[in-house]
């Protein structure tokens, strides 16, 4: 009886051990994809890879004095520079991929209706990602380089190292990236019951406080590029509640019939 008892037991561990082996040999798999795909993109983009940092260096070098270039202060700054974008370029490029990925892995463990409301919300990241690199490219930069260049002492010479511009830049894309997924993270707030649409409406006033305080750690220390993250911030933040209004009211009419 005991020798039925401990086979039992051990065909149960096994049975328990298993699944877990094939979601490590699964996600070792997705993984590996991912790396392959990131390499890939990377060889695609390398050969153009001075022309990606002139394209990201082009709202500075624009508003440069005559007579001021970006200069290289460390021997190895003009090949380490465009390489390491081109490895940014490509992680961002294969963002698609990586989450598409990331998404196949737990989609089976998710219910229908967190599948129906999960692919959209994975879609929506993605592109408010591109949404916030790109207003800082094209918005926050011209505004931000024009104010640096033009507040700074008429006899000082501005030559920005290209690593450091570099960093700056990737920093900014970064935060802006990051801040333009407030409505997500607002409607997962309220869609998994960790807050509801009142109550984040009573801390309002704590949240616009937060975003500014968020925009001084994460940017330059000026009031513009200051603004410029924590004003989005805030209403990214109300375009969270709204929709996150509509998904409760989606629900609750779904649950009544």
């Amino acid at each position: 009886m005991s020798s039925q008892n401990s086979s039992t037991e051990e065909t149960h561990n096994n049975d328990k051990e298993q699944p877990f082996i094939e979601h490590l040999t699964e996600l070792r798999s997705r993984l590996l994809r991912v790396f392959i795909t990131i390499g890939v993109a990377f060889v695609l983009l390398i050969p153009f890879a001075n022309i990606i940092y002139e394209f990201i260096s082009l709202p500075l070098r624009e508003l440069l004095p005559e007579g001021s270039t970006m200069i290289a202060t460390e021997v190895a700054s003009p090949l380490l520079a465009p390489f390491k974008l081109t490895i940014i370029a490509s992680i961002f490029l294969t963002i698609p991929y990586i989450l598409h990925q990331a998404w196949s892995f737990i989609a089976p463990g998710l219910y229908h209706h967190e599948r129906r409301l999960a692919i959209p919300l994975l879609a929506s990241s993605v592109l408010l990602f591109y949404l916030g690199v790109a207003f800082a490219y094209f918005v926050v930069f011209p505004l931000l380089f024009d104010f640096f260049t033009k507040i700074g002492p008429t006899d000082v010479a501005i030559m920005t190292d290209i690593n450091k511009y570099l960093d700056f830049v990737l920093k900014l894309f970064l935060a802006f990236g990051s801040a333009f997924e407030i409505p997500i993270a607002t409607v997962l707030l309220i869609w998994s019951g960790v807050a509801s649409v009142e109550s984040l409406k009573a801390k309002r006033p704590y949240i616009i406080v937060i975003c500014f305080v968020v925009g001084m750690l994460l940017t330059p220390p000026d009031i513009i590029s200051q603004s410029l993250l924590a004003i989005p911030m805030w209403l990214l933040f109300e375009s969270g509640l709204f929709f996150g209004k509509m998904i409760t009211q989606r629900s609750s009419e779904t649950t009544n019939h």
